[in-house]
């Protein structure tokens, strides 16, 4: 007969001791910061592109009160040359689409000067002005700017205090 085919030996494994799931748990916590730092890194980018929203919208303000600045200078003919008289008031957009800001500007005659050095003598006078400007554009931004202006201008000896066109601005 045949001889007996015997089934080749399997060696026996050595039996790993139990490890209680710590190489899970070291995992898992590691998996968590790693979670936490990756949130906090978009929360840290949300949070910066919000401020650089806010600083355009603050610059933004800024230039929107220069330009009311820029208008009130350019208008200085209609503010009356005269004490104790409303300031003249002038209000404007800038900006395109949703970048628009706004101006509001007063400009206020505050008296003359006489007597300017190196000028012929009661030929010229020094009129002072003040110009307030406030700018606003989006998410609450606001500017505020104030320009002292010094204009010289031809006096002319009517008897009263005449700069051009008393009480209705210089000519």
């Amino acid at each position: 007969m045949h001889a007996a085919h015997r089934l080749p030996r399997i060696p026996r494994t050595t039996r790993v001791p139990p490890q209680g799931g710590a190489t899970l748990v070291v995992a898992l916590a590691l998996l968590t910061i790693l979670t936490l730092l990756a949130l906090a890194g978009a929360s840290t980018a949300t949070t910066e592109l919000v401020m650089a929203g806010n600083e355009q919208f603050r610059r933004n303000a800024a230039l929107a009160a220069a330009a009311g600045i820029e208008q009130a200078i350019a208008r200085l003919g209609e503010v009356p040359t005269t004490t104790r008289t409303a300031p003249a008031r002038h209000e404007g957009d800038v900006g395109p689409g949703s970048m628009r800001a706004r101006f509001f500007a007063e400009t206020r005659f505050l008296g003359e000067e006489t007597g300017l050095p190196q000028l012929s003598h009661d030929r010229f006078v020094g009129l002072h002005y003040v110009i307030e400007s406030r700018g606003t554009s989006s998410r609450g931004a606001s500017d505020r700017q104030r320009q002292g202006l010094f204009v010289i201008a031809a006096y002319q000896d009517t008897g009263s205090s005449s700069f051009g066109r008393l009480g209705s601005g210089l000519p």
